[in-house]
């Protein structure tokens, strides 16, 4: 059978990156033959913003994985006001204050009952991921308030939003990740901390069990991963979690691209967006 190969990127993102905490980005093949293959090549460390600008301007074609929400909740968004178109939403949200945001985003909960205090996009709660609009533990609006602008302005196609419309060239193709969706489904518990005495034996052995599933094909996904011994060492030993992390954006990115129209649902809110991998009910 000839087989085929793209590039498949995966981003575990931050939005103030260091060099102790840097942006981490997994880069390798996706080999499409009777069983799809993510041959993992390297991970880069990114430690500023400005790098991961870079990275986007770089040449050539890609599908990638990004751990960090396109979107928000269409009902915040409406009660707010806020456009309704998304690359006009994009703009408009990096553009505000994080003060503004966060304001805004306590008055929506203060408002709610205990239980009920975020709004949920569609994509957030079968995921299991934290919803968009938290600001703190994990931040991960402000994930979104230092990324997706740029990488709206670096002409990437989002096709869970609809953006640029059919017809359109899509040379790098971006997918909002989210790890710990594929991670759950192969371990219950905790596999990572950034806190050093955190890092457990318990921890590193379910990063174990994770990357034994992922290598196997047995993640819950239709694709697996081909990775040297070094880099296999290499992502045990990282109590963070971020090279697996970055690796696993990579396989749901791959895993999307194998589907047709990417897995995305039918009845796709384009405002809101979805996780790549999570199934459609």
């Amino acid at each position: 059978m000839t087989s085929t190969s793209r590039q498949l990127i995966g981003v575990d993102f931050s939005s103030a990156p260091t060099n102790r905490k840097p942006i981490t980005v997994a880069v390798g093949q996706l080999v499409e033959k009777q069983q799809p293959v993510y041959r993992l090549e390297t991970i880069r460390e990114l430690p500023t913003l400005k790098a991961f600008e870079q990275l986007l301007a770089e040449p050539g074609e890609w599908i990638g994985g990004f751990d960090l929400p396109f979107g928000q909740p269409r009902a915040l968004i409406e009660h707010e006001g806020w456009p309704t178109d998304w690359p006009t939403f994009v703009q408009f949200f990096c553009g505000q204050p994080r003060e503004t945001l966060r304001e805004t985003f306590r008055q929506w909960c203060n408002a709610r009952p205990v239980g009920s205090k975020f709004a949920w996009r569609q994509t957030d709660k079968p995921a299991g991921s934290s919803p968009a609009m938290r600001w703190t533990n994990p931040p991960v609006a402000w994930m979104m308030h230092a990324g997706i602008g740029r990488m709206l302005a670096a002409g990437l196609a989002f096709p869970a939003h609809r953006h640029p419309l059919r017809g359109s060239r899509q040379r790098r193709i971006a997918l909002e990740a989210y790890p710990g969706f594929t991670a759950r489904q192969i371990v219950r518990g905790s596999y990572k901390s950034d806190t050093p005495a955190s890092q457990t034996p318990d921890r590193r052995q379910r990063r174990r069990q994770i990357l034994t599933a992922l290598t196997a094909g047995t993640a819950g996904l239709a694709i697996r991963l081909e990775a040297s011994p070094t880099w296999q060492r290499r992502m045990l030993a990282d109590g963070r979690g971020d090279l697996l992390d970055a690796v696993l954006c990579s396989l749901q990115a791959g895993h999307a691209a194998v589907q047709p129209k990417f897995g995305l649902p039918r009845n796709l809110d384009p405002l809101e967006g979805w996780i790549a991998a999570v199934p459609v009910k």
